[in-house]
């Protein structure tokens, strides 16, 4: 083990080190982590805002530019089981906070791409360092979570939509005064890449115990962890389905103007940002299982109005609807991940892949039974991929946290959940 040895007594679940000094002031450490995820969420955000100008810039089409936007899926995909051997060998606190700070920097490369074939190396770039920071955050939200004994990844993920939000907003207003992709994208990236030092300074360093063998260079994701990807497959191709198609759905199946189009993305991206939020209060109050169950029966409500909505207002309801219904089941497959094993992230790294897995393929099968049948006919799909949470929920009963948790706490952290944060 190349990890610098750690010191003093360890605590808490295998897999940690220490209870450092963030770990003695909890509401620091969740502040932190809840900072990191909305950094993270501005710098997709703040991209996503500005793609028209580089597909203006470079004069592609909309063959080449989705061919391009393939590149980001095929990095983070490549490049997210070797995150586990980043965290192992430099600890939690240190991984995140170099991995997002190259994250915010590969902002900048996108928009400086000259041609085509650039601008595929640079999202691949892009792409390969979102994923690694990804699993890092994730693991450290996990990790910290754990230690607190009660839901957190809800927020974490609602921060990270809000980030994403409240970027994408900047990125439209730029873009309105014809600023020049290349000096925000640049300025973006340097002052994301300055706040996230500070932030990450607010984190526990979790380290795994001396003893704990360094995962493999490259760790394909452990059996254990499919299961559970695959109940986040079924939501996240939900969500990858209704924010690329709902625009073109309401257009065509139900009449809309190009603003009530655009709308439906809106309400379906704020109710899953807001549910996200509120999300850990149900999370607490019901437990893992039962709001997963609940989410799917929302998102199962949302599709079957989609599907049979014959004007404007009930699709976009039903979008919405949907939104809410599969806000918290991510964040829920990476906190069960998290639980497996001795390396939570080379777990979360494998549910990672696999539900990244069907954002980037949602849209082609979507795209391709709508050829084939009709968007109708592919919305059906969505709702009984949506449906399938329904049996499958009892996959993320580990997202619960449980007494051998809470027992796992040092006597302080201890005190302050009593005390409520």
């Amino acid at each position: 083990m190349t990890d610098a040895p750690t010191t003093g007594p360890q605590t808490g679940p295998a897999g940690t080190g220490p209870a450092d000094e963030a770990l003695e002031r909890p509401r620091r450490a969740r502040t932190a982590i809840a900072l990191v995820f909305a950094v993270h969420g501005a710098v997709g955000g703040t991209f996503v805002s500005r793609i028209p100008w580089i597909q203006d810039r470079l004069d592609l089409s909309p063959g080449q530019l989705g061919l391009a936007l393939v590149m980001p899926a095929v990095g983070s995909f490549v490049a997210m089981p070797l995150a586990g051997r980043v965290v192992h060998r430099h600890g939690g606190r240190a991984a995140v906070r170099g991995l997002l700070s190259v994250w915010c920097l590969a902002l900048v490369l996108p928009a400086l791409a000259p041609s085509l074939p650039a601008l595929c190396a640079a999202l691949l770039v892009y792409g390969a360092t979102a994923g690694m920071a990804d699993v890092a955050m994730n693991a450290q939200g996990v990790e910290i979570e754990r230690r607190l004994g009660r839901s957190i990844m809800s927020g974490l993920h609602g921060m990270w939509s809000a980030g994403g939000l409240l970027a994408s907003a900047l990125g439209i207003l730029a873009a309105h005064r014809d600023l020049d992709a290349r000096l925000q994208l640049t300025v973006t990236a340097l002052v994301l890449c300055a706040l996230a030092q500070p932030v990450c300074r607010g984190l526990p360093d979790f380290r795994a115990p001396e003893e704990a063998e360094a995962p493999p260079r490259f760790a394909l994701p452990p059996r254990s962890s499919l299961v559970i990807g695959l109940v986040g497959f079924c939501a996240v191709f939900a969500e990858g389905a209704s924010m690329d198609w709902s625009g073109v759905y309401l257009k065509d199946v139900t009449g809309a103007s190009a603003t009530l189009a655009a709308a439906s993305y809106t309400a379906f991206s704020l109710t899953m940002a807001v549910s996200r939020l509120a999300g850990d209060a149900v999370i607490r109050r019901i437990g893992a299982v039962r709001a997963t169950r609940l989410s799917g029966a929302v998102a199962v409500a949302g599709g079957v109005l989609v599907v049979c909505a014959d004007s404007p207002p009930p699709a976009i309801l039903g979008f919405a609807l949907i939104g809410i219904g599969i806000a918290v089941v991510v964040p829920l497959a990476f906190a069960a991940a998290g639980r497996i094993g001795d390396n939570p992230s080379q777990a979360i790294a494998g549910v990672a892949t696999v539900t990244y897995t069907s954002g980037l393929i949602a849209p082609a099968i979507v795209g391709g039974l709508a050829q084939a049948t009709s968007l109708t006919a592919s919305f059906a799909v969505v709702t009984a991929l949506a449906l399938a949470l329904l049996p499958s929920a009892g996959a993320l009963r580990r997202a619960e946290p449980d007494a051998a948790d809470a027992g796992a706490r040092p006597p302080a952290e201890a005190a302050a959940a009593s005390c409520g944060r």
